[in-house]
């Protein structure tokens, strides 16, 4: 049961990190998250570790633990990282796609598209990263779908950290390319398009940017288990 809740607390901080309901730099009090989740600090505590070996939270010795503030070098580090994973996964998702597994990516796209017709900024968030996960996921490459996310996951800690107002946020759409061409099994398309799309992001923040501030009070209203 203990690792049951410290496995829901961590998921839901991780979740409202990816949603940039918990911004960079935001200290989280042991106490006040016991509180609210109705569990024992030493609970959250476990849970807290947990995201310091994602990188999403830092622990430091008698200050406590806060949301990390990844640095302009790691940033590029995770894109790295990322061009090289997704361009081989987009190669071999291309390759072998089935109908159904395009049909489920379909339905995927879609359901970006009505979050971002609405300008739901938290499930455009989670559905935008999810496309690159779910690729993963179909593959039946559940080690390759558990990376990703947590590359993903630092990914939103850096867009929300660098990412410039004016930087133009065509995701949805380049996704919908994407999967256009592994309809039809081009895979050099398929690698060109995610490459881009990628580019895109990266290129997209701005390293001189400040870091956003945050209290985590004003976050715990929308925080759940």
């Amino acid at each position: 049961m203990e690792s049951t809740s410290t496995s829901a607390i961590a998921q839901a901080l991780t979740r409202a990190i990816v949603e940039h309901k918990l911004l960079p730099g935001t200290k989280l009090a042991e106490q006040k998250l016991a509180d609210h989740f109705g569990v024992s600090r030493t609970l959250v505590r476990q849970a807290l570790f947990q995201l310091s070996q994602n990188r999403l939270v830092t622990l430091e010795p008698a200050r406590g633990a806060f949301v990390a503030t990844p640095s302009a070098e790691e940033a590029r580090q995770v894109f790295a990282v990322r061009y090289m994973l997704e361009s081989e996964m987009a190669r071999s998702f291309a390759r072998d796609a089935t109908p159904s597994q395009i049909k489920a990516l379909r339905e995927h796209v879609r359901q970006e598209a009505t979050a971002v017709d609405r300008a739901d900024v938290s499930s455009r968030t989670e559905l935008l990263g999810d496309f690159h996960v779910r690729i993963a996921e179909l593959m039946g490459n559940e080690v390759l779908a558990q990376m990703l996310g947590d590359l993903i996951s630092r990914s939103a800690l850096i867009t929300l950290m660098y990412q410039t107002e004016s930087a133009a946020a065509h995701s949805h759409e380049e996704h919908e390319d994407i999967v256009n061409a592994f309809a039809a099994k081009d895979a050099d398309r398929a690698v060109q398009l995610m490459q881009e799309h990628l580019q895109h992001v990266e290129h997209g923040l701005t390293f001189t940017r400040d870091v956003p501030a945050n209290d985590l009070s004003m976050a715990l209203s929308t925080l759940s288990l």
